[in-house]
């Protein structure tokens, strides 16, 4: 079974209220504040992180802090068993799941021409296998509920290219098709299905890593990087009320590095 701590519940009615939301790759950064804007929207919130339960276990308690009701599981999204445990489990403490936020994604910079198909597979079973096993488990509690939102965290080098990550880049983009493909699939069991696609981000990066090549030749039209908290605020948007016209939809959070 999924590792599990559950934190406490807020009494302050806001627009994601009676909503349960599951966010994969919460431990930190994006999904962190993801998870953090779902709560403070009034959602209960899975926070997930594939193993590391200390940073999963940190967010929930954020929450809880903030009045917010959490439940802290760690879960490789790669591995469907393991999908479905954490999926049962969230419906069992938190009573229904609404909204999946697929979130988890891993970006190891390879040249193609040494890249090995398990490095390939590496990466897309996290960013493109992953959001087809949660989607898929999600679906049954999704429908029970009367409805849900799927969004999912997309990649500016799904629209620019980028060398040395074509995992990534193949990945990302698979994102936008399974989005369009769900958005149609789903809209009877009034199932909607956004991509939230984030530009290059101010967030802090392994001092071993080297800045990926893509990001000297783009520039957003608004001057800074983008903060965690932007693409939190449009996913956010996406899973309440006022998104309820809008599906099968990518949406550029980028500061206008990409237009299109």
């Amino acid at each position: 079974m999924p590792d599990i701590e559950e934190r406490g519940l807020g009494s302050v009615v806001k627009e994601l209220s009676g909503r349960v939301a599951i966010v994969t790759g919460a431990g930190r950064n994006i999904g962190r504040a993801i998870a953090l804007a779902l709560a403070d929207g009034g959602a209960a919130v899975v926070v997930n992180a594939r193993a590391n339960r200390g940073e999963a276990q940190g967010v929930a308690e954020e929450i809880e802090r903030a009045g917010g009701r959490a439940i802290a599981i760690t879960a490789d999204v790669t591995d469907p068993d393991a999908v479905r445990e954490m999926t049962a489990a969230a419906a069992a403490h938190l009573g229904r799941i609404d909204i999946l936020v697929n979130n988890a994604a891993v970006r190891i910079e390879q040249a193609f021409d040494r890249m090995t198909l398990a490095q390939w597979r590496a990466v897309t079973a996290v960013i493109l296998d992953g959001a087809f096993n949660c989607a898929q488990a999600c679906l049954p509690h999704m429908r029970q509920a009367g409805g849900g939102v799927i969004v999912n965290i997309g990649g500016l080098s799904a629209h620019t290219g980028a060398a040395r990550r074509p995992h990534v880049v193949a990945a990302k983009a698979g994102l936008l098709g399974l989005t369009r493909a769900l958005a149609h699939e789903l809209a009877p069991d009034n199932i909607r299905v956004n991509t939230v696609t984030p530009g290059l981000m101010a967030t802090p990066r392994p001092a071993e890593s080297p800045k990926p090549e893509h990001h000297s030749r783009i520039h957003a039209l608004l001057g800074r990087r983008g903060l965690p908290e932007d693409i939190a605020a449009a996913v956010r948007f996406l899973c309440g009320p006022g998104a309820s016209f809008i599906t099968g939809q990518n949406i550029q959070v980028s500061g206008g590095a990409f237009l299109g």
